[in-house]
């Protein structure tokens, strides 16, 4: 739920126009603790014992990308780094972004006072059984798995099909 205009936190090194110069963290937690303690805390899905944390915001790519942890969703986040000034996009616009993991499909909002961020929803509601402990854990983890390069069998073949994979060692193959 993106913020109302009257939950602004004035942001350290922040200026709309040209990024975020510090990590976001230190303006996004308190922006939304206060939208959990007065627009949240009464909805079915509020999580009281779930925190809410801008877990490891770092700069990729000169953006600010981390996941955002509340007591109703997880979401990762990319906010403009410094300098960096994001061409007008319609809030709500849908744009994929090639991460290291892979291509990740985000949402553009705008934080009143704050300017534009990019948010893909992870989990939303939470997980009833997930503690407060095990949703801060899995928010850092999140952000190191968007960052994480993929995996792949260094023997394989280039752009290896289903058949391939299961036929490889087994002589030449055919089409």
């Amino acid at each position: 739920m993106p913020p109302h205009d009257n939950h602004t936190v004035p942001a350290p090194g922040h200026d709309a126009a040209a990024g975020v110069d510090a990590t976001p963290a230190a303006w996004l937690e308190p922006l939304f603790r206060r939208i959990a303690g007065e627009d949240m805390r009464d909805l079915p899905f509020f999580r009281p014992d779930v925190p809410v944390r801008a877990c490891g915001f770092t700069l990729f790519e000169r953006q600010w990308l981390g996941c955002l942890l509340t007591p109703w969703m997880l979401s990762l986040w990319v906010l403009p780094g410094p300098g960096q000034d994001w061409q007008p996009t319609d809030n709500g616009a849908r744009l994929a972004l090639a991460l290291p993991c892979g291509n990740v499909t985000f949402i553009k909002g705008e934080l009143a006072g704050r300017g534009p961020y990019l948010s893909c929803s992870l989990m939303s509601p939470l997980d009833a059984g997930l503690t407060g402990i095990e949703a801060v854990a899995l928010a850092q983890h999140c952000v190191k798995m968007a960052l994480s390069l993929p995996v792949r069998d260094g023997d394989a073949p280039p752009d290896a099909d289903r058949r391939a994979w299961l036929t490889r060692g087994r002589g030449t193959l055919h089409a």
